[in-house]
């Protein structure tokens, strides 16, 4: 398969567009680069069926976007650092991605995308569910987003704290780590940095609370914020096959993995792309609006086109 015929097909009334004629296994051109850059911005999450290719070359295609990172918590290869490999079975279930998310807020500058390939998939079960939050504050009042836009949340690795053992060795690790990745205040609207889209940019896996506000007040509002993610209008449920390649912009969009394939085997190889620090509507930046583009009517066929007959029933009037 050649890279000389993109196409890029929407799948998603909120986000999810599927990429046709690209082969990541071998080098993108320059055109066709820019046209999946593009579609990223657009769809905030796309993909690629019936890519068999090597960790070497998804890790390569990562690349065109920016530098990989290294996830400071989970498992990875000795000789490829930035790959995760999540190979979850009957003796190794899934923890903690059964939760919508945004991966590692609990960073200055999180990762701008997420790059998530599917090697082995179980016959029932192991989907993933995404929500635009972009989308999600694109529906809320003028009130509240005026309300928002000034707001900063409060983020943390709290959910990695439960690996780390009860002993003076997991003590002294755990002080290693808040000094390493200390609490972030992060808009709770960012704007998108390419888009220029408005951003809920809080979740409930790393967001603790908002700035100023005690527990009282803000957890309530980070309640309703994280339901938004629940709402089936900003969502895409991505059923895997083997060798599904997405990628998703991880400054817009939060997932979930749902655990139901248990005792099936699910194995998939998963890369972060650095990003940079969010910031807010307020911040005073300018950045051109990439607008979600209306779903089109559909033209009436012709017999949907035909004009009714009437027709003889019979009456008193007959």
């Amino acid at each position: 398969m050649g890279n000389n015929a993109i196409g890029i097909e929407r799948l998603g009334r909120s986000l999810c567009a599927q990429v046709h004629g690209a082969d990541l296994s071998k080098p993108l051109s320059d055109a066709d680069f820019a046209a999946i850059h593009d579609g990223l911005a657009e769809h905030e999450m796309l993909l690629f069926r019936d890519q068999d290719i090597t960790a070497s070359s998804q890790l390569e295609f990562g690349r065109r976007f920016g530098p990989p990172s290294v996830h400071p918590f989970s498992p990875n290869l000795a000789d490829m650092p930035e790959l995760i490999v999540l190979d979850n079975h009957q003796d190794n279930p899934p923890r903690l991605t059964d939760i919508w998310h945004s991966d590692e807020t609990f960073r200055a500058e999180p990762p701008m995308a997420t790059i998530l390939r599917s090697t082995i998939t179980p016959k029932l079960g192991g989907d993933t569910m995404f929500a635009s939050m972009s989308a999600a504050y694109d529906d809320l009042s003028d009130h509240l987003q005026h309300f928002l836009s000034g707001l900063e949340a409060v983020h943390d690795f709290k959910p990695f704290r439960t690996l780390l053992a009860n002993d003076e060795d997991g003590h002294r690790r755990l002080r290693e780590l808040e000094a390493k990745f200390p609490l972030q205040h992060h808009p709770v609207v960012r704007l998108h940095p390419v888009s220029g889209r408005k951003v809920i940019f809080v979740n409930p896996q790393f967001t603790i609370g908002i700035k100023g506000m005690d527990e009282r007040e803000a957890q309530p509002l980070l309640a309703m914020l994280f339901d938004l993610a629940k709402v089936p209008e900003y969502q895409y449920r991505l059923q895997w096959q083997p060798n599904t390649l997405a990628i998703w912009d991880n400054r817009s969009v939060l997932h979930y993995a749902i655990h139901d394939y248990q005792p099936q085997r699910r194995r998939m190889e998963r890369i972060t792309i650095c990003g940079d620090r969010p910031f807010g509507v307020q911040d005073g930046r300018q950045v051109p609006l990439i607008a979600r583009q209306p779903i089109a009517a559909e033209t009436p066929s012709a017999v949907e086109a035909e004009p009714v007959r009437e027709v003889y029933r019979g009456g008193r009037n007959a």
